[in-house]
C-alpha cells in the first residue's frame, strides 16, 4: 500500500468538497505523522477588477470555510493540518502549482462542485486534475 504521506484535498464550499474532505480525514488516520492540506484556489480572474469588495467577501468566505474544515479535521484528531489559499485557475493551480510545492502524494477532490454548468463548457476542475497532476489522485462521488 502507499504510504500518502501529504494529502491534499481540494474544496470549494460545495457538498462534494466536503465528501472529499471526510475522505480525506480518513486516510490520514492511516498514516502516523501524515499531514493534510486543504487547500482552495480562488479563480480571480472571473472576479471584476473593480469590484474589491467582492473580492474582500469572497476572501473571507474561503478563510472562514477552511478554517471550519480544519477545525473538523482537529475534532477527529488530526494534528497535523494547514490550510492554503492560492489564487489563479484551480485547473492549473492544484495540480500544476500546489502539489508539487506541498510533494503532495494524492490529491483527493470532490467529482463536482460549484461549478456544474461550466463543466459542460470547459471540463470540470477534477477532470483536470486527474488528467495532469504527477500524483495519486482520488476523486470522490456522492452516492446517487
Amino acid at each position: 500500500m502507499n504510504e500518502y504521506m501529504n494529502i491534499l484535498v481540494a474544496v470549494d464550499g460545495s457538498s462534494e468538497a466536503k465528501l472529499a474532505l471526510h475522505k480525506s480525514i480518513e486516510m490520514v488516520k492511516l498514516e502516523e505523522n501524515a499531514c493534510l492540506h486543504i487547500v482552495n484556489i480562488m479563480d480571480i480572474f472571473s472576479i471584476d477588477e473593480d469590484d474589491a469588495s467582492y473580492l474582500e467577501r469572497e476572501q473571507q468566505r474561503i478563510e472562514d470555510l477552511l478554517n471550519s474544515y480544519k477545525a473538523i479535521a482537529k475534532e477527529e484528531g488530526i494534528d497535523h493540518v494547514e490550510t492554503h489559499i492560492k489564487h489563479g485557475d484551480p485547473k492549473v493551480n492544484i495540480s500544476k502549482q500546489l502539489a508539487h510545492e506541498l510533494e503532495a502524494d494524492i490529491i483527493i477532490c470532490g467529482a463536482q462542485g460549484f461549478k456544474n454548468a461550466e463543466h459542460y463548457f470547459l471540463g470540470s476542475v477534477s477532470e483536470a486534475i486527474v488528467f495532469t497532476a504527477s500524483c495519486d489522485v482520488l476523486v470522490v462521488r456522492r452516492n446517487m
